[in-house]
């Protein structure tokens, strides 16, 4: 007999058994090398070559707006985006790092750009969030790490 308790998620996810058709949205830097969100780690790629997608991120092709409009008339209910993957970079402004897409020469938030967009087109918002980081200074080394 198992010791785990499971307990009720918190707020109201009865929608979600009506609602189960939606997008995963999954792009961030990474998308530059055009191979996968791994290649940092799959490629033991160097920090100095990795960074340079964040250098000169800039989706010329990102329009949430569209997405959202072509997402309803798919009859889709929600979406869901990647706002910071494992290589920890941020598709928002933040304080906490420099690592984010404002500092690139999209030099916008692209994550209020998503909500605002399906919102406006009545579909949920939710978030893919990574608290891995690799680019952090205190990541642990483990077998997955770039820096392995």
């Amino acid at each position: 007999m198992s010791s785990y308790v499971t307990r009720k998620t918190p707020g109201d996810t009865s929608w979600f058994v009506k609602d189960r058709f939606g997008m995963f949205i999954h792009w961030g830097s990474y998308a530059m090398a055009a191979r996968h969100e791994w290649v940092k780690n799959r490629e033991c790629t160097p920090e100095d070559h990795y960074n340079l997608y964040a250098e000169f991120f800039d989706p010329d092709l990102y329009d949430p707006k569209d997405w959202a409009r072509q997402a309803k008339a798919a009859g889709m209910k929600y979406a869901v985006l990647t706002t910071k993957h494992h290589e920890g970079y941020c598709m928002w402004d933040t304080q906490y790092t420099d690592y984010k897409c404002t500092n690139s020469p999209a030099g916008r938030d692209l994550v209020k750009e998503y909500v605002d967009a399906f919102r406006a087109e009545g579909l949920k918002v939710g978030f893919y969030y990574s608290l891995s980081d690799w680019h952090h200074p205190q990541f642990p080394i483990v077998s997955l790490h770039p820096r392995r």
